[in-house]
């Protein structure tokens, strides 16, 4: 039960990096305008509702990530608020459990 945890994770993460390639990144390219990127997620109220949802996310990741990377002893935590920067929280987020089940996985020396 456990590998099929650990496979939706990663699965799902690495489906919302895709995504945000994909759908992101060729416009970002084609403008290069990373403000007026990062400006358009708050182009109407229903855009501002998912984008506050995206940056209230990510903070409270980062507030556990810290948290929990210390208490727990978890290494490399920095990497998944990195991640949820770029390309999202769905990614930082996926990546950082999968840290954690790693340092908590039998003979990991937890």
């Amino acid at each position: 039960m456990m590998a099929v945890y650990r496979r939706g994770i990663a699965a799902l993460g690495l489906l919302f990096a895709l995504a945000f390639v994909v759908v992101v990144v060729p416009p970002l390219w084609a403008s290069g305008d990373i403000v007026g990127a990062l400006a358009a997620g708050f182009v109407n109220p229903f855009a501002s509702g998912y984008a506050l949802d995206a940056i209230i996310c990510w903070c409270i990741l980062a507030l556990w990530v810290i948290h929990d990377a210390r208490h727990e002893g978890v290494r490399h935590g920095w990497v998944a608020l990195l991640l949820g920067l770029v390309p999202g929280v769905a990614t930082g987020l996926a990546f950082y459990l999968l840290l954690r089940l790693r340092r908590h996985a039998p003979g990991a020396g937890a």
